[in-house]
C-alpha cells in the first residue's frame, strides 16, 4: 500500500457495512476511493462486476474509473462507475426499454417552458431567467419528494406555479419524454413497487461507494437506501463543510443524520490537507467553525507555515481591480504562469469590470461561466429601447415599433400593442388612436417631452432621468412584486449600467463600446476550453480544482454572502462557499473587498472579519515592501502608525493602515 496516513490506511482497508469517510480538502479522497475498490477485488474476493462507483458528474466519474484502470496496470474490470443519473436511468432501461430518444433535451425543455408561459398569457420580461428558474424550483419539487400543493414558489405566485408544473408534465408525457428528475422519481417508484427487480440490483450492486456524498438530494438518497439493502455496504465519502448546492436540492443534512440513519456505521475522517499552505488551512478553518451544524473536525496541512492570505480594501472596484491586475503582473515576473492564477467570484455579474480591464490590456484569461452580457439584461434593453426612441424621435419624428413595443407600458401607459400597425409611429399618429382619452393623452405628451428631453443628454445623465423623471423605477418595483424578487436586485442592474455608462460622453461612444464588448464575450464564449490564461471563475465552479495562487473579489456583505441568504441555513451555506473558495489556494490566497460599489457605500463580508483575527500583529523587525522604495523593515508600532526604514532611500517612512501581508512580508499598498 502507498505511504497513506493512519486514516487513508483506515478508510482503505474498511471491510463490510456502512462507512462515512469525511474528507476535508485537499485530502486524497480519491486516491482512497480506487484504493479501496482494489483491495475489494484483490484482497477481499468481490467480483468486480458487483461494484459501484457513483459520482456527480460524467467528468468525475471518467476521471475515476482512469484512475482505477492506471491502478490496476489498465486492467479494463467490469466495475461500475458512473452519475446518479447514469445508474438510475440504466435500471429504467432494463425495466421500461427506454432509450436516449426518450430523454428529453436542454433546448425542447426550453421550449417547452417558453410555449407554457405563452398560453398562460404571463406577463414575464426576463423570460430566459424565468424560464430557468423556474425549470429549477420544478427540479427542487421532484428531488425533494415534496407535495406540489405545498411548495411555495420563488418566481411566481402558487396557482400559477402549480399549472406551469401540470402544464409541464402533461407535455413531456404527450411526447413520451423523462427529464432527468423524472429518472431519479421514476427508478424509486419502481424498485418500491416492484420487489422482484428491487432484488435484481441489490444482487448486481452489492458494495457502493459514493464520492461527494454531501451533494446528494433526497430522492437521489432513498433510492440508494434501498439499493444498498439487507448488506448496507455503503462506503460514502464527502465533507459536508464543501455542501454548497442547496439551490439543485443537495442538503447536507443527510450527511450529518448518515450515522442516525446506520448507528453501526464506521466514521473516519481525512484531515490531513496536502493542497494548502499551513496558514491557509489554518484561516479557512477559522471561518468555517463559525457554523453550527456540521461535523466537529480540525483539519490540519501536510505543509505547515507558507505565505499568509492577504486581506485588502479598496475605496471602490475600479481601485480593486486596477491592483488586482499589478498583482498578476508581479506573479509574472516571479515566474508564474498565467493558469497558476484564478480570480474567485460570488456570481458571475461580479467581475464585468475586470473582464473589461483585462481585455484592454490584452491579458490573456478564460472563464468557466458564461458571464452574462449586461446589455442582454431585460432592463439594459428596455434602458436602452428609450434612447433610441429619442434618438430616432429627434431624426425622424418616428420610434420603431419594435422599441415602442418595449418602453411604453414602463411606467404604465395603458396604451394597447393594437395601436401599432406599422413598422414605425410618430406619437401624433399615437395620439389620434387615443384621442377620446384624456388620461392616455397625457402620458403620450409627458413621454414625448421625456423622448426631448433624453436626446440632449449624455448616456449617464439618460439613465437617470429615465430611472426618475420618466418612472422607470416605479414600473420595477410593481415587476418585482409581480415576481416576487426584491426590487433591489433590479436596481443593481440600473446601477452598474450607470457606472458602465459614465466614461462615455456621447451615445454613440457607448454603443461603440457595447459592441466591442458583446463581440469580446462571444470570443470568450468560443474559447472557454483554452488553458493559457487566468481563470476566472464563479466559486460554485472552482469546486474540485486547484491553483497556486487565488483572487477572491468583493468580499462585501450582500455579495458574499449573497443579499438573497437571510435564514441560517442559507447564511452558513454562503460560508461553505467561501469556504471553498479559499481552499482553492495552494500557496497564496488574497481577499479584496470594497467600501463602495457603484456610488452607495458597502460593508465588509462578515467572513472576512471572521478571519481578520488569524493575522499576525505586525511586529518591529518584520519586513516590510514597498513598489518604490523596495525592501525595508518595521522599527516601532506607535499612535496606530507604523515607522519602517527603507535602505534605498535611507530614511524612515510613516505608514498608517494602508498594509496588508503577501508574499511572506508586509506590503505597502499606496
Amino acid at each position: 500500500m502507498p505511504s497513506f496516513n493512519q486514516e487513508q490506511r483506515q478508510a482503505v482497508s474498511h471491510g463490510k457495512g456502512p462507512c462515512m469517510v469525511i474528507a476535508g480538502p485537499g485530502s486524497g479522497k480519491t486516491t482512497v476511493i480506487t484504493h479501496r475498490i482494489k483491495k475489494l477485488i484483490e484482497e477481499d474476493g468481490v467480483n468486480p462486476a458487483n461494484l459501484l462507483v457513483i459520482t456527480f458528474t460524467r467528468a468525475a466519474a471518467m476521471e475515476m474509473q482512469e484512475r482505477f484502470h492506471e491502478l490496476m496496470d489498465g486492467r479494463r474490470l467490469p466495475v461500475s462507475f458512473g452519475t446518479f443519473h447514469a445508474i438510475y436511468f440504466k435500471i429504467l432501461k432494463y425495466a421500461y426499454h427506454y432509450n436516449a430518444e426518450h430523454i428529453i433535451r436542454e433546448e425542447k425543455k426550453y421550449e417547452l417552458m417558453r410555449e407554457i408561459i405563452e398560453r398562460m398569457d404571463l406577463e414575464i420580461s426576463d423570460e430566459n431567467e424565468f424560464v430557468t428558474n423556474i425549470l429549477s424550483e420544478i427540479s427542487v419539487v421532484k428531488g425533494e419528494m415534496m407535495d406540489l400543493e405545498h411548495y411555495y414558489s420563488k418566481n411566481c405566485g402558487e396557482d400559477a406555479f402549480q399549472k406551469i408544473y401540470r402544464l409541464y408534465q402533461e407535455k413531456l408525457m404527450d411526447a413520451n419524454l423523462i427529464d432527468f428528475d423524472d429518472m431519479l422519481v421514476m427508478c424509486y417508484e419502481l424498485l418500491t413497487k416492484r420487489p422482484d427487480i428491487l432484488k435484481l440490483w441489490q444482487d448486481k450492486y452489492q458494495y457502493i461507494l459514493i464520492d461527494e456524498f454531501q451533494d446528494i438530494n433526497r430522492v437521489q438518497y432513498e433510492v440508494i437506501k434501498l439499493l444498498a439493502k439487507p448488506e448496507n455496504n455503503l462506503f460514502i465519502v464527502g465533507d459536508d463543510d464543501q455542501s454548497i448546492y442547496r439551490f439543485r436540492g443537495a442538503r447536507p443534512e443527510i450527511m450529518l443524520n448518515f450515522p442516525k440513519d446506520y448507528p453501526d456505521t464506521k466514521q473516519i475522517t481525512l484531515d490531513v490537507n496536502y493542497r494548502c499552505n499551513g496558514e491557509i488551512v489554518q484561516a479557512a478553518g477559522k471561518l468555517i467553525r463559525n457554523n453550527k451544524k456540521r461535523f466537529a473536525k480540525n483539519i490540519r496541512a501536510a505543509r505547515e507555515g507558507g505565505t499568509k492570505p492577504e486581506i485588502l480594501k479598496f475605496p471602490n472596484v475600479y481601485e480593486e481591480c486596477k491592483y488586482l491586475l499589478s498583482e498578476i503582473s508581479d506573479y509574472l515576473e516571479l515566474g508564474y504562469r498565467y493558469q497558476d492564477l484564478a480570480i474567485l467570484y460570488r456570481t458571475n455579474t461580479n467581475p464585468r469590470i475586470l473582464v473589461e480591464k483585462m481585455m484592454e490590456l490584452n491579458l490573456p484569461f478564460h472563464m468557466k461561466d458564461l458571464i452574462p452580457n449586461l446589455y442582454e439584461h431585460f432592463v439594459s434593453k428596455d434602458i436602452l429601447a428609450y434612447i433610441r426612441g429619442a434618438l430616432d424621435y429627434r431624426e425622424k419624428g418616428k420610434l420603431k415599433r419594435t422599441d415602442l413595443l418595449r418602453f411604453i407600458n414602463k411606467p404604465k401607459r395603458y396604451i394597447s400593442r393594437e395601436a401599432f400597425s406599422a413598422t414605425e409611429m410618430s406619437l401624433e399618429e399615437l395620439k389620434r388612436f387615443y384621442q377620446d382619452k384624456g388620461y392616455v393623452l397625457e402620458r403620450i405628451s409627458k413621454l414625448e417631452y421625456d423622448l426631448s428631453m433624453i436626446k440632449t443628454m449624455n448616456p449617464y445623465a439618460a439613465i437617470q432621468y429615465i430611472r426618475h423623471g420618466v418612472g422607470y423605477e416605479e414600473y420595477l418595483k410593481e415587476y418585482a412584486a409581480y415576481r416576487r424578487m426584491k426590487p433591489e436586485e433590479l436596481y443593481d442592474v440600473l446601477d452598474e449600467l450607470s457606472e458602465a455608462a459614465k466614461p462615455f460622453r456621447t451615445y454613440e461612444a457607448w454603443f461603440a463600446h457595447m459592441e466591442k464588448y458583446s463581440e469580446e464575450l462571444k470570443k470568450q464564449a468560443q474559447e472557454r476550453n483554452r488553458k493559457d490564461g487566468v481563470e476566472l471563475s464563479t466559486m460554485h465552479s472552482a469546486k474540485g480544482l486547484e491553483y497556486r495562487s487565488v483572487f477572491l473579489l468583493d468580499a462585501n456583505e450582500t455579495i458574499t454572502p449573497h443579499k438573497r441568504a437571510l435564514l441560517p441555513e442559507d447564511l452558513e451555506e454562503e460560508r461553505r462557499l467561501f469556504y471553498v473558495a479559499m481552499t482553492r489556494a495552494k500557496e497564496n490566497l488574497h481577499i479584496y473587498y470594497c467600501q463602495e460599489r457603484y456610488g452607495k457605500d458597502v460593508d465588509v463580508s462578515r467572513f472576512v472579519e471572521e478571519l481578520l483575527s488569524t493575522l499576525d500583529e505586525i511586529m518591529p523587525g518584520t519586513w516590510i515592501w514597498h513598489r518604490k522604495y523596495g525592501q525595508g523593515q518595521v522599527l516601532r508600532v506607535a499612535d496606530g502608525k507604523i515607522i519602517a526604514n527603507f535602505p534605498r532611500i535611507d530614511r524612515e517612512c510613516i505608514f498608517d493602515g494602508k498594509l496588508c501581508l503577501s508574499k511572506g512580508i508586509i506590503k505597502i499598498i499606496n
